[in-house]
């Protein structure tokens, strides 16, 4: 579940105040619905940041339609892709099979505000992970930090702001800043080395071709060995 797994775009940037109720079929109907943004691609954020690491196991956290997981999995991570959506889902493990990538890849259905995946993983992603639906965002990131293993990495992107063309449909989002959601990691003392926290511009592209400079806040956090 998150907004879309295309950074170019951010309905419901912040933490939605729509009931939750049928979420699974909202996302499953936003999926199904012919082209499905970053199907095919990496978020470009993501992959810059990625990669010059050591390939492991990762966790991706509202993997959508699996631009991300598919990217890892050509490098050699073993990657667990997780969503509310079957639809995304079955689109993910489709498409890892057809790339010969299916031995890498797991995928796992949840609704991350009642469930969450078992284990722990060198890479755990959270890119975009906001929804316009009511959503528990801050308790999911926590348990997206109690993931990581020892000397693995947490990785958060997310908006914070909005393009012109989604102000419209979002005229009263919440933003979060890159400080408030490390202070909500509550990461405990000398456990954790803060490898960033900060916001950054990039261009995006909107559904008519306009292009606007957003700002993303990226949160880079290793546990330590």
């Amino acid at each position: 579940m998150t907004t879309s797994r295309s950074s170019d775009t951010a309905p419901g940037a912040g933490i939605g105040t729509e009931p939750p109720e049928d979420a699974q079929q909202f996302w499953d109907e936003r999926y199904r619905g012919g082209t499905q943004p970053g199907r095919g691609r990496p978020n470009a954020v993501f992959a810059g940041l990625v990669a010059g690491l050591l390939a492991g196991s990762a966790l991706d956290l509202g993997s959508g339609p699996g631009g991300d997981t598919l990217w890892l999995a050509g490098r050699g991570w073993t990657v667990t892709a997780v969503d509310i959506s079957p639809t995304a889902l079955a689109g993910v493990r489709a498409d890892a099979d057809a790339a010969g990538l299916g031995g890498r890849v797991r995928t796992e259905h949840h609704d991350l505000s009642v469930s969450f995946p078992r284990g722990r993983f060198d890479l755990v992603s959270a890119q975009f992970l906001q929804s316009p639906l009511a959503f528990p965002r801050q308790r999911v990131l926590r348990q997206a930090a109690e993931a990581v293993a020892p000397g693995g990495l947490l990785l958060i992107v997310e908006h914070a702001s909005i393009p012109p063309w989604g102000r419209a449909a979002h005229p009263d989002v919440e933003l979060p800043t890159a400080a408030g959601t490390l202070a909500g990691l509550a990461l405990e003392e000398g456990e954790w080395t803060v490898e960033g926290a900060e916001a950054r511009q990039r261009e995006a592209t909107g559904p008519d071709g306009a292009t606007a400079t957003v700002d993303d806040n990226v949160i880079a956090a290793r546990r330590r060995p």
